[in-house]
């Protein structure tokens, strides 16, 4: 005997939750994420001091290393 046409299969698996009134770079379970204006970009000088501060940084714990020159 086949089955009934008029019965369709459960959905199973993900689906798509849509909540218009939560902002989705404000969600609890994202950090640090902050929306920007349309264009932003970072400052250079932020890079920069970055990259010098880790620098810095790396340079002063290889300094603990035994054996260096």
């Amino acid at each position: 005997m086949a089955a009934p046409t008029n019965q369709t299969a459960p959905q199973t698996g993900a689906q798509k939750v849509i909540a218009d009134a939560v902002d989705p770079a404000r969600r609890p379970d994202v950090l640090l994420r902050v929306r920007k204006h349309e264009g932003y970009e970072v400052n250079a000088w932020w890079l920069v001091g970055a990259f010098v501060g880790i620098s810095a940084a790396v340079v002063s714990l290889l300094s603990w290393v035994p054996g260096g020159a």
